[in-house]
């Protein structure tokens, strides 16, 4: 499970917040203990603590003394928000950074994606010259058109 580009104690917490994601915890489900997950993968105990410690700072699970670690019943749209911003910041952003420097224009970046998007085997399809539906690009994180991207870094 773990690997050595990024602390164990982190990488514990993408686990959990990944098991929240994609549904196999849910609001206030009750999260392993730290000696049970420690136990189970083999890891001292402190840094599975330091892990969980690190989810409870972020407002992704909370402790009931005496009972255990429990997801937040708002972590799943927490995460999703979080994600999302990444996303756009990480992905997208510098999508259209090269796409204005190489003189692709917008629509066809767009028509590209929802090629991809519409095959239904997953397929990418090539060519390039597809037109992008009359729809404006919206940027969810600042509400513009993906056209007028700001370019202050």
């Amino acid at each position: 499970m773990f690997d050595d580009r990024s602390p164990i104690y982190h990488q514990i917490a993408e686990a959990i917040k990944n098991d929240i994601l994609s549904g196999q915890l849910g609001a206030d489900d009750q999260v392993m203990s730290t000696n049970q997950y420690a136990a189970f993968y083999r890891i001292n105990p402190a840094t599975a603590a330091k892990g969980f410690a690190q989810l409870v700072d972020e407002g992704v699970i909370y402790k009931r003394r005496g009972i255990g670690m429990f997801v937040s019943p708002d972590a799943r749209e927490r995460l999703l928000k979080e994600r999302r911003e990444r996303f756009f910041a990480e992905v997208v952003d510098p999508i259209v950074d090269e796409a204005r420097v190489i003189g692709v224009p917008l629509t066809e970046i767009v028509a590209r994606i929802q090629a991809y998007a519409g095959d239904a085997n997953g397929g990418r399809r090539t060519g390039g010259d597809e037109q992008a539906g009359d729809d404006p690009v919206m940027r969810p994180d600042r509400g513009e058109e993906a056209g007028r991207h700001d370019t202050r870094h």
